[in-house]
């Protein structure tokens, strides 16, 4: 049978029980279980004879059978073999005097004991690596990894009667020297499970390695080498180990197997390339990987495969990049009404923000899509850059959709941005299907959005200084007077429709309708616009809001919904370091807003222990002094009753999916939303019995309740919101909550972005450690926003100096996203930026770092950036093009992927 890296391992292991529990770890192929990367490779195991051991110190020795028995075990089914070793003749080598020792092996399997029995009888010669005990009075090692050693290979071999050829079996080494030398070189150890241990898996994969290059034999059955589940204590121990290393074991790196490896597996990266940075080839990287002769070796074989991974990641990326200018897009030069809007506004714009919207405006005036990434802290003027980008897009005539995560969200997007236009002299909103669930044109409404929007751009307590932007080169020269003509009638009529999945029927189906009319508007959408139902053949410019709470199939599902593709705008509050940004995003221009408005102070954070009654009592009557003082508070939970069961503790394999529900739906997002961080932020625990159980997350039903009962709050009105809620009472609820009805507001995360109370000054977070550091900064930007002093308090229940508390203690110590950010990915790992998944633990990636490995990804993209210039095809680097296919086919969408 031909062995290639795309071999399923089911057809050519026959053990089904070690094929199951490898494909529980996504071991499927054979290139899967050479990809299968081991975590760390164990020290050598240093040499020593019996009169050297020291109790609980791994060592290696060599050593001839006496004898051997297998006593049936009576309390306990199962089978006990007992060996006896002398290893005389290897203590003369040490120079000391030789002594006798006791393996143990436990097993309910009498097939795997009769194998054992027959590799460790009288007279054999073995050598041993293993952790000594005492057992009474006598040097014992229970479990320990063994390899037979050929007769007529040492002076020891005859010195007992009845020495045994073991002719059915193969031995392990030639020589007792090359045994001593395999079995006390490193070895590594792999992330297992409790179906197979590290020792399998490295089996497995060296045996994979053997017979790719045509030196190996079939892998294990169920009697040879399988270790069974052996009895407690011991249920996974040394018995892994026993009889783990096929024939030939001390000759694998030799020259057969790498040559035969070279020729299965052929290089990837250009030699020019692996030369100058010396580099192994691929096939040697992974005989080093798997079988390394020393930890240098291995170091070196996982620095190999790493950059591999960042040069094909970064040629896909660049190639991309690339290929997006082949796509057409509808051009937007028309910037009157752009321009006339951010006249109109009563504050001027910081210098980050017209700097941005001059690069908005020079993209979108081309024929192939913009492809930019805005990032910038919370209440840093994101809002008003999008909105200008819009009116670019309905100013030359075409449609434009921002989409937001939450309903709450859309819903306050599209008042501010009604509330906006209507500032513009002659321009009016136009009919809006939606005006049922909120009416642009009710004053307080308008009032509360002009707030929000200068609460955005920070107008608070400055003089309305106009401040037009200057638009060089905005303007495509291919611009005609009947475009001219066409933004000029575009100025006087823009309907700003909103779309979600909460809204009546009619209004919906009235919203669809003009959006696929084609006639240009702005329409605020939620997941509504990823729907089938949704149709804008005039398609000009998507904004994805929050992007990290999208989906990635979501996101791109509107780009390939027309013809021409749309320019995409994606525009997050939650920082990622700069460096990470240009290295994973490097098909995305980037633009940083890093200038906060002036007359923001600081949020004082502190970290407040549950169990410390009397700073809780202070923290709760700190509160009611400012409710007394007229300013609102937030108290945050990530569960919504009692009887919600989607907390922390539960399978989070789904937490990449957050945002895919409909509205209707949207308190499963809040909790999986809570999921999702604790499970990338908390330590694993295995389960079992003794296991460490964390307690329940706190609700809002339930701290609702109970700080109404509180002495500090008598007198004060409770209001709660959560997505289950429907609309009318959102808006209820957080009307009552800005006019101070209710200056006590119970939530889940659902006022995680969006909500925008200038009053609200204080904001507690119960179970704060079991949130990500990028939902903290989030949840805490909330507050600050009026130009008062602002509090936030981390309710935590976690252990003093565990890496939960590290965690409070990041955001406590500073408000720098860039900080956070890049602590948030030092803790919980870069997630999978080019792929669907986006949790931290998933990673299409598998050695490369976002942090760590910023110096290689630049080296690499600089070095694919040059092969790219000289063969843009890759025609002349055949395997390089098939490594960078394949990886483009497992992230399709990763152009917008986090």
């Amino acid at each position: 049978m031909s062995i290639t890296l795309n071999t399923t391992m089911s057809s050519i292991m026959t053990n089904k029980r070690r094929v199951g529990a490898l494909k529980s770890l996504g071991v499927v192929t054979v290139g899967d279980a050479l990809t299968y990367y081991p975590f760390r490779v164990a020290d050598p195991v240093p040499l020593r004879a019996l009169r050297e051991a020291r109790i609980g110190e791994r060592m290696a020795f060599s050593a001839s059978v006496r004898g051997m028995r297998v006593v049936p075990m009576n309390v306990r089914r199962g089978y006990r073999l007992e060996a006896v070793v002398d290893d005389g003749d290897f203590a003369v080598s040490r120079h000391v005097a030789g002594a006798a020792a006791r393996l143990v092996f436990f097993s309910y399997k009498k097939q795997y004991v009769d194998w054992l029995s027959m590799r460790l009888r009288s007279g054999a010669i073995v050598v041993i690596a293993g952790e000594p005990s005492e057992f009474n009075g006598q040097l014992q090692f229970t479990h320990p990894e063994i390899m037979t050693v050929a007769p007529g290979s040492g002076p020891a071999d005859g010195e007992y009667s009845g020495v045994v050829q073991m002719s059915a079996l193969k031995y392990d080494a030639d020589t007792v020297e090359a045994g001593l030398r395999r079995i006390s070189r490193p070895r590594p150890v792999y992330h297992a499970s409790s179906r197979i241990s590290s020792e399998h898996i490295h089996e497995s994969i060296v045996q994979c390695i053997e017979l790719l290059a045509g030196t190996g034999q079939d892998l294990p059955g169920d009697a040879a080498t399988e270790a069974p589940q052996t009895m407690k204590p011991m249920e996974d121990g040394g018995i892994s180990g026993a009889g783990t290393a096929p024939a030939g074991a001390e000759s694998r790196s030799g020259n057969a197997v790498a040559v035969g490896l070279a020729r299965a597996i052929p290089d990837v990266l250009p030699e020019s390339v692996r030369e100058s940075n010396h580099l192994l080839h691929r096939a040697a990287a992974f005989l080093a990987i798997h079988d390394p002769l020393s930890t240098a070796d291995f170091k070196r074989a996982i620095g190999t495969m790493r950059y591999e991974e960042a040069f094909v990641s970064q040629t896909a990326l660049l190639q991309s990049r690339s290929n997006v200018r082949k796509d057409v897009a509808l051009p937007c030069a028309g910037v009157a009404l752009r321009d006339r809007f951010i006249e109109s506004l009563p504050f001027p714009l910081t210098g980050g923000q017209r700097e941005v919207i001059d690069d908005i405006g020079v993209d979108m005036a081309r024929e192939y899509p913009m492809q930019r990434l805005l990032q910038g802290e919370v209440g840093s003027g994101k809002t008003v850059v999008a909105v200008a980008a819009m009116l670019q897009a309905a100013g030359s005539g075409h449609q434009a959709v921002l989409v937001a995560p939450t309903q709450v969200l859309a819903e306050q997007h599209h008042a501010t941005i009604s509330a906006m236009l209507c500032a513009i002299d002659g321009v009016e909103t136009g009919d809006d299907p939606s005006r049922d669930a909120l009416s642009p044109n009710d004053p307080a409404d308008l009032i509360k959005a002009t707030e929000s929007a200068a609460d955005d751009g920070d107008a608070k307590g400055r003089t309305a200084v106009k401040h037009p932007v200057k638009h060089s080169g905005a303007r495509s020269g291919k611009q005609d007077g009947a475009a001219h003509a066409q933004s000029d009638a575009n100025t006087r009529h823009v309907p700003v429709i909103l779309l979600t999945g909460g809204m009546k029927l009619a209004a919906r189906r009235r919203a669809l309708a003009l959006a696929a009319s084609g006639d240009p508007c702005i329409i605020v959408a939620t997941h509504a616009a990823f729907s089938k139902t949704f149709q804008a053949p005039n398609l000009a410019l998507v904004v994805i809001d929050e992007q990290h709470r999208f989906g990635v199939e979501q996101r791109e599902s509107l780009r390939t919904k027309n013809d021409v593709v749309p320019h995409l705008l994606v525009m997050t509050a939650t920082p990622i370091p700069r460096t990470a940004a240009m290295t994973w995003f490097g098909d995305l221009d980037i633009s940083w807003l890093t200038e906060l408005p002036g007359g923001r102070k600081p949020i004082r954070t502190f970290i407040v222990p549950e169990d410390d009654g009397r700073m809780m009592g202070f923290m709760f009557a700190h509160i009611r002094g400012r409710i007394d003082a007229g300013e609102r508070a937030y108290v945050v939970c990530p569960r919504i009753d009692a009887d919600d069961e989607s907390d922390g503790d539960d399978d989070t394999s789904g937490a990449s999916q957050i945002g895919v529900y409909d509205d209707s739906d949207a308190y499963r997002r809040e909790s999986a939303t809570a999921a999702a961080n604790t499970a990338a932020s908390a330590p694993s625990q295995e389960d079992g019995d003794g296991a460490p159980s964390r307690p329940p997350l706190h609700s809002v039903a339930e701290i609702e309740r109970r700080l109404s009962s509180l002495p500090q709050f008598r007198g004060v009105r409770f209001a709660t919101l959560t997505g289950r809620d429907d609309d009318a009472t959102k808006q209820q609820v957080m009307a009552d909550f800005a006019d101070g009805a209710t200056p006590v507001l119970v939530a889940t995360t659902v006022i995680e972005v969006g909500v925008d109370v200038p009053q609200a000054s204080c904001i507690v977070i119960f179970d704060a450690d079991r949130y990500g550091l990028s939902q903290l900064h989030q949840l805490r930007g909330r507050v600050g926003r009026g130009g008062t002093d602002s509090w936030a308090f981390l309710i935590s229940r976690a252990e003093d100096g565990g890496p939960a508390q590290q965690r409070l203690q990041v955001i406590q110590g500073t408000l720098d996203g860039a900080q956070i950010a890049q602590a948030d990915l030092e803790f919980r790992g870069a997630g999978d930026v080019l792929g669907d998944a986006q949790s931290g633990g998933k990673s299409g990636l598998k050695l490369l770092r976002v942090v760590k490995d910023v110096k290689i990804i630049a080296d690499a993209r600089e070095r694919a950036g040059r092969l790219l210039a000289d063969d843009p095809d890759l025609s002349g680097e055949v395997e390089l093009a098939g490594a960078v296919l394949d990886f483009t086919r497992g992230n399709e969408t990763f152009l917008t992927s986090s």
